[in-house]
């Protein structure tokens, strides 16, 4: 409905962030920001030890400091175990703690130290018991259970628990049985993979408003504002028509905030106190609290023939969950879904088990189990690649996907630009990678690479648009902005189906009571799957606009094309109507106001039966796979195993672009985010509490440990039909294939092969002190 090559109006252009000057002039308003009339504080107590039985409560001390209003333990909520896919977890622990840091009482207080300081003076009457702190204690065949009583579970699935294994999976393609005799050479190693810590900015808080008729406002730093809804209403036992939840601008989730974290427990304290509740986790609570990325620990092996085409591959893959369910399942199962890499192998067998541990649970994070296993992966390809002598991009070059080709559990896949990626990122090294100064002495230089993928596509989500009066339009979506740009990007989308500039679309604040639907801003799917919603949503909208504007013109709707700036014109003529024209005659004459609405469910091409065997997987459907490569040039000091990355190119398969200049800079943070899980970040426990919960002890990257230059190469070569525009999503992708890139060029600097990150100093140095034991199991068929 557009003039053919007409330059774009909104999507392809970098736009300033909407929320861009409100953030960077410190006036954004994030959930600490936000009070309310008579409001108390709330503070929560946790448990000191890793397991035991809680035989009582003495609440009297604590109700005792000046301004204390309410005290709460599970004993005060209603008793109920909820979950996503196991039914495991209490608001509050509930006759039994399962790791240091859990939630056993609440208070809310006129003042924020009398809070804390009550919070301090709540005792509880403990039986300690055996704990299990790691996945060797969990599996030990005589290992205490961290829930006893999980045969009584409402649970998802027919996966079965057995032990401190709460659920297994697999997937099964071809023969790998026998296809190990058609390989040439075998690699077979052992990788390990930290817990992480998201390190957003804002710490967890929610400010809770009652109301007279019993309604509670929840303002909180969350992924969805509907799971979120649903949650609180199930651990609560309240009608979801009694909560309203409203998006502030949220500092930072990475999937740390993709489930709940403060927000029931300061409904309970508002509920009984009636009156307005605030909780805000320090930064010590909000690591040894909520969750972290999965621990894991994957077995893998792959065999190809002695010109590297891939034959079998074979995995097990085993998940840390910690001390609750959370959404480990899924997790773990992308984990398996990704352990085969975008690459061709016929002959695939991947196991997957998440168990329980007593440590802070584990649930979603940036990459979603794709970053444990693009790690092995990534790093056996490599190992393959010397052991057969073969440059390793060419080796993933050799088997790389192609348009046509399936993922493993057999979805067709059309939009894949793999080989793009690679070509792509091997031009920018070989021009770039010379001009670099060479190392200092004593340093050795490696160069590695690595390929990755992800998912865009993944669930339920809708919009809605209208036609003000004055020619402008409102899009109101549940999506919230968690930092990656949305409110910015789909507006985009919005303004280009129309030709209008972004500015003018209006974005709406989120809020239960008013925005359509949305699942989560999770799994990089909010460009594809969200802008498809928003995209047909302005379609239909623009054909009730076209059809007025064909009575206005008295001419067929076939006749128009849609013109910058917000008009309507008779194609080859200069014969136009207005927006402003159309809306004035469809509010005050003729069919009402303009508008269009949309809500799916992913749809796209489904697991094949036929071409996969799979048990207990998580998702009933994903999709719409996304593609990439990152390489890296990083020096090693002989003497002392530092590493320092000089620079890092990160290709990727994104569809179309639609802001540029903000799909860069998620592709920058994910890279620095992803050096910290490579070389530096690991939650550590010491007989079960958690030895380093402050940024005093924990180390996330700073600027003296990010390389000088990051490059991303946005790669447009592979449109997604049934994307906005042909956009994919890029958000998560950035971090999956930087731990093995790194590993990689560590091994072709020192020769030498760390199967466990982060590679620290120390590890390196061991590493290079011990080769002989480091070097990677392989064997010549």
């Amino acid at each position: 409905m557009s003039a053919d090559g007409d330059a774009p109006t909104s999507v392809g252009l970098s736009s300033p962030r909407i929320d861009g000057a409100e953030k960077a002039g410190g006036k954004a308003k994030y959930a600490d920001d936000l009070s309310a009339p008579d409001m108390l504080y709330g503070a929560i107590a946790t448990s000191p030890i890793p397991a035991g039985r809680i035989l009582g409560y003495d609440l009297s001390e604590a109700r005792a400091v000046p301004g204390v209003v309410a005290v709460l333990t599970a004993e005060d909520l209603p008793q109920r175990r909820v979950g996503s896919f196991v039914k495991d977890e209490t608001t509050l622990a509930r006759g039994r703690v399962r790791y240091v840091g859990e939630p056993v009482a609440a208070v809310a207080a006129e003042t924020r130290e009398a809070a804390e300081l009550a919070a301090q003076l709540v005792l509880v009457d403990y039986e300690e018991t055996p704990a299990v702190c790691s996945l060797d204690e969990a599996l030990a065949a005589d290992a205490p259970r961290v829930h006893p009583e999980q045969a009584d579970y409402a649970r998802q699935g027919d996966a079965a628990a057995e032990g401190n294994v709460f659920w297994s999976a697999e997937i099964v393609e071809g023969d790998p049985d026998a296809a190990w005799a058609e390989c040439d050479v075998v690699v077979e190693e052992v990788y390990e993979t930290p817990a992480q810590y998201h390190a957003y900015m804002e710490p967890c808080s929610a400010l809770v408003e009652p109301d007279l008729g019993g309604r509670f406002t929840v303002r909180s730093a969350a992924q969805s504002i509907f799971y979120l809804q649903g949650r609180i209403s199930e651990e609560l036992d309240l009608p979801m028509a009694r909560i309203r939840c409203v998006a502030p601008r949220i500092g930072g989730g990475f999937g740390g905030k993709n489930g709940v974290n403060v927000q029931p427990i300061a409904v309970a304290l508002a509920r009984v106190a009636e009156r307005p509740v605030k909780i805000t986790l320090s930064r010590s609570q909000d690591i040894e609290m909520l969750r972290s990325r999965h621990p894991a620990r994957i077995r893998m092996k792959t065999g190809a023939k002695a010109d590297g085409t891939l034959v079998a591959r074979e995995a097990e893959l085993w998940f840390d969950a910690g001390a609750y369910v959370d959404e480990s399942p899924a997790v773990m199962s992308f984990g398996l879904l990704c352990s085969r890499g975008p690459y061709r192998c016929p002959n695939v067998r991947v196991r997957g088990h998440a168990v329980y541990t007593n440590k802070l649970k584990a649930g979603s994070f940036r990459g979603f189990g794709n970053p444990q296993a693009t790690f092995a992966s990534e790093s056996q390809l490599d190992a393959l690649a010397r052991r057969l002598g073969l440059d390793g991009l060419a080796l993933r070059r050799r088997n790389a996907m192609a348009p046509g080709d399936h993922w493993l559990g057999g979805q067709r896949v059309d939009a894949c630009a793999m080989r793009e990626c690679l070509d792509a990122l091997e031009a920018r090294m070989a021009a770039e990678v010379p001009a670099l100064p060479p190392p200092e002495e004593g340093w050795a230089r490696g160069v590695g690479v690595s390929g990755l993928s992800h998912i865009s596509g993944l669930m339920g989500t809708s919009a809605a648009v209208n036609l003000r009066s004055d020619g402008t339009v409102a899009l109101s979506t549940g999506v919230v902005d968690i930092g990656q740009g949305s409110d910015t990007v789909l507006p985009q989308i919005c303004a280009e189906a129309l030709r209008l500039p972004p500015e003018a679309v209006a974005y709406a604040a989120q809020d239960t009571d008013s925005s359509p639907y949305n699942w989560k801003t999770a799994a990089s799917r909010i460009t594809y799957t969200a802008g498809r919603a928003v995209m047909q949503a302005t379609v239909e909208m623009r054909q009730r606009i076209l059809e007025h504007a064909a009575e206005l013109l008295e001419c067929g709707v076939g006749d128009l094309e849609l013109a910058p700036g917000g008009a309507v014109r008779i194609a080859g003529s200069d014969r136009s109507v207005s927006f402003r024209e159309v809306a004035a005659r469809a509010f005050n004459r003729i069919g009402g106001p303009i508008m269009g609405q949309h809500a799916f469910a992913f749809d796209g091409p489904r697991f094949d039966p036929k071409r996969a065997a799979m048990s207990n997987f998580a998702f009933d459907n994903l999709g719409v796979y996304v593609f990439g490569a990152v390489g890296l040039v990083a020096d090693v000091d002989r003497e002392t195993g530092k590493i320092v990355v000089q620079k890092v190119w990160s290709a990727h398969d994104i569809g179309r672009a639609v802001n540029p200049q903000s799909a860069e800079g998620q592709v920058q943070g994910a890279v620095v985010q992803g050096l910290g899980y490579a070389l530096l970040e690991e939650l550590i426990w010491e007989d079960g509490r958690l030895a380093n919960p402050s940024f005093m002890d924990y180390k996330i990257p700073d600027g003296l440990d990010a390389p000088a230059a990051i490059t991303p190469i946005l790669v447009e070569d592979a449109p997604e039909e049934t994307g906005p525009f042909g956009a994919k999503g890029v958000g998560e992708a950035g971090i999956v294939g930087v731990a093995p890139a790194l590993a990689n060029a560590v091994a072709d600097a020192v020769g030498v092969r760390l199967t466990r990150i982060p590679m620290t100093s120390e590890r390196v140095l061991d590493a290079i002190e011990g080769r002989a034991s480091e070097a990677p199991a392989s064997r010549t068929a």
